[in-house]
C-alpha cells in the first residue's frame, strides 16, 4: 500500500509544473556538461588532422562515452518534452491582464523566448547529426577522415552560417537556462543570484564564442 502511495505521489509530482521544471532543470546540466566535453574534443581541431582524428577514435571507441550518448539522446528528448509540456500549461493558465502585462515588462527576452530558441536548436541539431554524427559514425573512414569532414563543411558560408547563428540562439537560450535551472534546483538565493548569473554569463559566451571560433577559423584558414 505505501509504495502504491509512494508510486502515485511520484507521478503527481512529474506532472505537476515544479516536477517538470526539476527534470528540465537537470536534463538541462547534464546537456552543458556534454557542450563543454563536446567542445574540449573539437579544440583538437586546431592541432592538425591526426589528432582530431585520434580523439574522435577514443570518444566512439570508449564504452563508457558510447553508453553516455544513449543517456544524451534521452536526456535531450525528455528536456524537449517536458520544455513544450510547460509551455503549453503556462500558456493554458489564464492570468489577469495587469499581472501578464507586468510579467512582460520584467522577464528578459531569453526568458520568454525559450520555447522558440528551443525549437530552433532541435531543427540545427537534426542537421548537426544529419551532416556530422552520421557520416562520422558510419562513413567509409579510409575514404575521408573526420577531420577532412569536419574542414569541409566549414568551408561551406552556408552551413558556417547556420552553425554560427544556431551558437548566438543556443547563446539566448542557455542565458535564462543556467540561472533558471539552479533556482528549479533550489540551488540559488539573493546572495548565490549574482555569482550565478557572472558564472552563467561567463559558460554561455566560453562555450558559444568556442564554437563558433572554430567554424570561423576554418571557414578562412582551411585547407
Amino acid at each position: 500500500m505505501i509504495k502504491i502511495v509512494q508510486s502515485v505521489n511520484s507521478y503527481n509530482f512529474f506532472r505537476s509544473s515544479i516536477g517538470k521544471k526539476i527534470v528540465m532543470a537537470m536534463t538541462g546540466i547534464f546537456l552543458m556538461i556534454f557542450l563543454l566535453l563536446h567542445l574540449s574534443v573539437n579544440l583538437f581541431l586546431f592541432s592538425g588532422e591526426q589528432a582530431f582524428n585520434e580523439a574522435v577514435s577514443f570518444m566512439r571507441k570508449n564504452l563508457f562515452i558510447r553508453i553516455m550518448e544513449y543517456v544524451l539522446a534521452i536526456g535531450f528528448i525528455i528536456h524537449i518534452l517536458f520544455g513544450i509540456k510547460l509551455h503549453l500549461q503556462n500558456k493554458r493558465i489564464k492570468e489577469e491582464i495587469d499581472y501578464t502585462m507586468n510579467s512582460y515588462s520584467t522577464t528578459s527576452f531569453s526568458s520568454r523566448s525559450m520555447i522558440y530558441t528551443g525549437i530552433l536548436i532541435l531543427c540545427f541539431l537534426i542537421l548537426h547529426i544529419i551532416n556530422f554524427m552520421i557520416p562520422m559514425k558510419y562513413s567509409n573512414h579510409h575514404l575521408t577522415s573526420d577531420y577532412n569532414l569536419v574542414v569541409s563543411l566549414f568551408k561551406n558560408p552556408l552551413y558556417t552560417f547556420i552553425y554560427v547563428f544556431s551558437f548566438f540562439i543556443l547563446g539566448i537560450h542557455l542565458n535564462h537556462g543556467f540561472q533558471s535551472s539552479f533556482q528549479s534546483l533550489g540551488l540559488s538565493n539573493k546572495n548565490r543570484l549574482i555569482w550565478i548569473r557572472k558564472f552563467g554569463f561567463f559558460y554561455f559566451w566560453f562555450v558559444c564564442s568556442g564554437f563558433s571560433i572554430i567554424a570561423i577559423w576554418f571557414f578562412f584558414n582551411g585547407n
